[in-house]
């Protein structure tokens, strides 16, 4: 259908009560993967690299590969920085022409986290290209992001980080965590649904993977209009890779094990559609 910026999608998402699914790719394989479940589910769909996957290959490489797909795909599909490490990198990423843009100040005083925020929005502002941003601090270790203190978001914080930063998305920190779970994570709802009752922009959830799939219906019920997974489709791809390579040990073709590590993670990306409520939504 179209390559198209993330505000749009997630702004139905807002106002009739599901969320957009936003997966986390590595390769062109994946890309692939995610695109071919977003169109059998008939969902919109955000694809996303973090500051090391983007280290891995180069923003022109994610870029080129997302954009053709999805000039070929009959569904909306937006390509965003997840986790947007510093201005320099945001910029880089504009730049190339992803269609959505994260910064990530969470790590920085509250002030100094509003200022290059509000940075970062200004500039992709006047292209219309929407901004993410992290209030509080989500857990856990993803790629070279490492929190070991993570820390809520407070609603009355939110309320002023909105006003003054400009950005069109806001994801909030109520319990979970990046990586694989040690045990069941206990999330905040109550905490959520204060913080949507005082900010009128989209909310964001990272941290899905891992996360039981009824509590992420609910986070959806109180407000949340995308939801983040990352280390789930990359177990899903590997477990492709080695299931095929466990049956046939001679193989050499990387495109023999790459088309079953496709499936898994198309398997599981209509899975998370499902949970998302973005089902015949595009």
């Amino acid at each position: 259908m179209a390559f198209v910026t993330s505000e749009q999608m997630m702004a139905l998402a807002d106002q009739n009560g599901y969320a957009v699914g936003a997966f986390n790719v590595e390769n062109m394989e994946m890309v692939m993967a995610v695109v071919k479940a977003a169109e059998e589910m008939r969902a919109p769909v955000i694809l996303q690299t973090t500051p090391s996957t983007v280290k891995y290959a180069g923003l022109p490489m994610y870029y080129a590969n997302v954009k053709a797909a999805a000039e070929r795909a009959g569904v909306p599909v937006a390509l965003h920085l997840d986790h947007g490490s510093s201005f320099e990198l945001a910029m880089q990423a504009y730049r190339t022409g992803y269609t959505s843009i994260m910064i990530d100040g969470s790590k920085l005083p509250f002030e100094e986290n509003i200022a290059l925020t509000k940075r970062v929005a200004d500039a992709c502002r006047p292209s219309g290209i929407p901004v993410e941003a992290e209030l509080g601090k989500v857990g856990g270790k993803e790629d070279d992001l490492d929190v070991n203190d993570p820390g809520y978001t407070d609603p009355e914080d939110a309320v002023r980080f909105v006003q003054e930063t400009g950005i069109t998305s806001l994801a909030v920190a109520i319990g979970t965590a990046h990586g694989i779970y040690k045990g069941e994570p206990k999330l905040d709802m109550d905490r959520l649904s204060e913080i949507r009752g005082k900010v009128s922009i989209p909310l964001v959830l990272h941290g899905a993977s891992g996360v039981p799939d009824e509590a992420v219906r609910e986070c959806i019920r109180r407000g949340i209009s995308k939801v983040n997974f990352a280390t789930e489709l990359r177990i899903a791809y590997s477990n492709g890779v080695k299931d095929f390579l466990k049956e046939n040990p001679d193989a050499f073709d990387p495109k023999k094990y790459g088309r079953v590590a496709m499936e898994y993670v198309t398997a599981l990306v209509k899975e998370k559609i499902k949970i998302c409520g973005s089902d015949g939504r595009a």
